[in-house]
C-alpha cells in the first residue's frame, strides 16, 4: 500500500529525519525479441528512473541513492539502459547521485526487464504527505499515456522531475501525486481517504480518469487556490474535482 496510500515507504531514522524509498519496474519494453513495446532500452531506462525520482521528490525528499537492477546482459542492453538512467538524473538535477548497478551475466534473455529504486532523505516536519485540506481543488498536469503513446508523445504532455521542483516551490500547492497504473480517479480518491475526506469528481473533465498513466506521465496536485488557466508551467492542466 505504501505510506498513507502513497507509492513510497517512509522510515524514521534520527534527528527528526526520515528515509523515503520509491521503486518502479519495467518489463517487456525494449528492443529484445519478446518485448511487447519495441523501443530503445535507453528510453525505458529514462522513464523508469523518472517515476521513482518523482515519487521521492513529490513528498519533499532529496534523492541520495539510486539502484538499477537490470535483468539483461551488460552490453548492449544494460549499457543503453544505464545511459538513459544517467541522462534522466542529469536532467533532474542529480548528475552525481550515488548509484548501485546489477546486470544479468549468466543467462541469455529475450525480454527487457528493469527495476529501479530511489532512496531520499527528508526532515519529518517537511514531509509533503497529507497536506491537503477539505475544500481543496484538485488539478491534473500532463496527460495519462501508456505504451507506444509515451514514445510518440510531445514531451510537453509528459511531466518530469523539473516540474516537481517548480510545484514544490509554489506555496499555494499542498499535495503532489504522480499518477501511475491506477489512474487519476483512484489515486485522487486515495488521496482524499488519506486525510479522512471524500473527493467530488468533476465528471465532465476532458481527460480519461480511469486510464493508466504508464510511467507517471501525469500528476495531480491539490490547492486552495482556483486556477482559471488551461496550462501551468507550460503543461496542460485539467480541473479534476474538490476534496469534501
Amino acid at each position: 500500500m505504501g505510506y498513507k496510500g502513497r507509492d513510497v515507504e517512509v522510515v524514521d531514522i534520527s534527528d527528526g529525519k526520515c528515509l523515503v524509498v520509491a521503486c518502479d519496474s519495467c518489463g517487456g519494453i525494449g528492443s529484445k525479441q519478446l518485448d511487447e513495446v519495441k523501443v530503445d532500452p535507453y528510453v525505458s531506462g529514462r522513464h523508469t528512473t523518472r517515476v521513482a525520482l518523482m515519487e521521492v521528490m513529490s513528498v519533499g525528499a532529496s534523492p541520495k541513492n539510486i539502484s538499477v537492477a537490470i535483468s539483461n546482459e551488460p552490453v548492449p542492453t544494460g549499457e543503453s539502459i544505464i545511459k538513459g538512467v544517467k541522462d534522466e538524473l542529469k536532467s533532474a538535477g542529480y548528475p552525481n547521485l550515488s548509484m548501485a548497478i546489477s546486470t544479468e551475466k549468466n543467462i541469455p534473455t529475450r525480454q527487457t526487464g528493469i527495476g529501479i529504486t530511489v532512496v531520499g532523505i527528508c526532515s519529518r516536519v517537511k514531509l509533503r504527505v497529507g497536506m491537503s485540506k477539505r475544500g481543496d481543488f484538485i488539478y491534473c498536469l500532463g496527460a495519462p499515456k501508456v505504451g507506444y503513446e509515451v514514445v510518440n508523445s510531445d514531451e510537453g504532455e509528459i511531466v518530469n522531475a523539473k516540474l516537481i521542483r517548480k510545484l514544490l516551490d509554489t506555496n499555494a500547492i499542498h499535495d503532489i501525486l504522480p499518477i501511475g497504473s491506477k489512474g487519476i480517479l483512484k489515486e485522487a480518491a486515495m488521496l482524499g481517504q488519506s486525510i479522512g475526506c471524500n473527493v467530488d469528481v468533476f465528471l465532465s473533465a476532458d481527460i480519461d480518469m480511469h486510464k493508466s498513466a504508464g510511467p507517471s506521465t501525469c500528476l495531480i496536485f491539490t490547492t486552495s487556490f482556483k486556477f482559471d488557466t488551461e496550462t501551468l508551467y507550460g503543461y496542460p492542466m485539467t480541473f479534476i474535482g474538490r476534496i469534501i
